[in-house]
């Protein structure tokens, strides 16, 4: 079993910041590619983020980009998702998610292996 644990989220207002963080336990390999995704009600859940095992290669989505940093350290087997200049339109449960392979970026819901239970994130005007 696999198990991934979002913390961090919470109320903030428009231009503030969050950091959210993703602990991974269990049976999971380490250099996995992991990232974030996000749904807002009635919306699709979406790719936000998604980094390697290195950390030296990043991907982003395009509404992210700029504001959005990801990171990850192994030794603690977490990743994380520092949320800059945050907007209403951020308002969403941020998912984290590992990669269905060594290879696989997880930046599409049908590339990833696991999921966590997610963590509100809301951005008021």
């Amino acid at each position: 079993q696999v198990q991934l644990v979002e913390s961090g989220g919470g109320l903030v207002q428009a231009g503030g910041s969050l950091r959210l963080s993703c602990a991974a336990s269990g049976r999971t390999f380490s250099n996995y590619p992991m990232g974030w995704f996000r749904q807002a009600p009635g919306k699709e859940r979406e790719f936000v983020a998604a980094i390697r095992w290195s950390g030296t290669n990043t991907y982003y989505a395009d509404s992210v980009k700029g504001r959005f940093i990801i990171s990850r350290v192994n030794a603690k087997n977490t990743v994380y998702l520092q949320m800059n200049s945050l907007k209403p339109e951020d308002t969403a449960v941020y998912y984290c998610a590992v990669s269905r392979g060594v290879i696989t970026i997880p930046n599409s819901p049908a590339a990833v292996g696991s999921w966590g239970q997610g963590t509100q994130v809301t951005v008021s005007s």
